[in-house]
């Protein structure tokens, strides 16, 4: 048993690291590597928020399509984690409904 873990350790550590990669619904596949990410269980819109800080790029699976919006800030994504209805929050402040509006990445 104590062998068995060990080896299993072992592989762990010699293992690749291999970066998630997630495509967009317009078909664009996204690293992220760079994102924080959350797999969200209290909400029933919202099933994975990731977050790249530094790019201020949000990425959200929502049905089990990812979306990227781009120049959200940091104060926003707080909001939406903690907001007492995530999807009302999404909804409000962050999706779009047209390009060329707030927060597409086209733009």
């Amino acid at each position: 048993m104590v062998r068995a873990l060990a080896l299993l350790l072992a592989q762990l550590a010699t293992a690749p690291i291999v970066s998630e990669t997630v495509e967009t619904g317009e078909r664009r596949p996204i690293d992220l590597a760079t994102f924080e990410c959350r797999d969200i269980s209290r909400s029933t819109v919202l099933q994975r928020v990731c977050y790249d800080r530094a790019q201020q790029n949000l990425v959200v699976a929502i049905d089990g399509r990812y979306d990227r919006y781009c120049g959200v800030a940091a104060e926003m994504v707080d909001g939406l984690l903690g907001a007492p209805s995530m999807g009302q929050f999404f909804n409000r402040n962050i999706t779009r409904e047209t390009a060329g509006s707030r927060y597409d990445c086209r733009a």
